[in-house]
């Protein structure tokens, strides 16, 4: 990732958002030519020099101080996630000159394993920091084998979401699905710019999917541990999870994620479905077991 590039975007846009009045700028009266602030405006608010905050937003980040980039946070009304990123997009300017990386595959510990392995009525899964599903429990396995394209590579997320055949339907809220997505890689991106799976998988995307590129070029970033997530499973229909994911301390980079039922509610009824099909023999083909109210709405 050019880090230069990605700091003269990411500033840009996060001006475009930000409207003049609510910033407590007075009305000029005339039309702006551009949305969102000016760079002298932020400049303003931040009690930066307009040369100098124009520079910085050129992409020269590396020896802006702390209190520099708080004043700039506060300008342009950043939330958790854009100043972390700002934070990170600093700390890769002081690191220029190395050279991108492929990270090796991180591995999960065999205690990981048992521990997904005695989650039995939830789907529960462990990624890496690009959305590689590394590690399963067998629910998980079954819920995402429709977006599996067995390839013989690690199941990722991003790759289920805009390149999966079957994503659009799988999804139920595929619009905000496809956001977050690109809202984490891009969060990733900040991180670690240096990896060159990252970069390889954003250029896979960018190149496949145009729907992948527009959020991409938004800049967008998201911090994802816990909320709603809506799904239409070929083989039991309707299902809303609440998820929580938490990062494994004793392993950097890796992200447990788990998503629950109601008790009580239709999903969970549905879940307990698709838990015990999952634990039948050889996974006996969907079609045979489908659950009554997903066989009703397809007929």
């Amino acid at each position: 990732m050019d880090n230069r590039a990605e700091v003269r975007e990411f500033l840009a846009t996060r001006r475009a958002k930000i409207d003049p009045g609510h910033a407590g700028l007075a009305a000029y009266g005339q039309r702006r030519r551009v949305p969102g602030l000016r760079r002298e405006e932020v400049a303003q608010l931040a009690g930066l020099s307009a040369d100098y905050y124009a520079r910085l937003e050129k992409g020269n980040l590396k020896g802006a101080s702390e209190s520099v980039l708080e004043s700039i946070a506060r300008a342009l009304q950043l939330d958790e996630a854009e100043r972390a990123h700002l934070w990170d997009l600093a700390k890769a300017a002081r690191e220029t000159g190395r050279e991108p990386r492929r990270r090796p595959q991180p591995q999960v510990r065999p205690s990981v394993q048992d521990m997904l392995d005695t989650m039995t009525g939830s789907v529960a899964f462990v990624r890496s920091a690009i959305l590689d599903i590394l590690a399963l429990n067998r629910l998980g396995s079954t819920f995402f084998a429709p977006l599996d394209d067995s390839s013989g590579r690690p199941q990722n997320l991003a790759r289920h979401c805009f390149l999966a055949p079957g994503a659009k339907e799988f999804y139920a809220d595929w619009d905000a699905a496809a956001d977050t997505t690109a809202n984490i890689l891009r969060t990733e991106a900040g991180r670690d710019p240096y990896n060159r799976g990252l970069t390889d998988l954003v250029g896979e995307l960018a190149t496949r999917s145009e729907e992948f590129r527009v959020r991409w070029a938004a800049h967008n970033v998201r911090l994802h541990y816990t909320g709603v997530k809506r799904f239409r499973h070929p083989l039991v229909g309707d299902l809303t999870f609440a998820f929580n994911a938490m990062e494994l301390p004793a392993d950097p980079g890796l992200t447990l994620t788990v998503y629950t039922a109601e008790p009580g509610s239709p999903s969970a009824e549905k879940l307990g479905f698709l838990a015990s099909w999952s634990g039948t023999p050889d996974h006996a083909h969907p079609a045979d077991h489908a659950h009554p109210e997903a066989a009703e709405a397809e007929t």
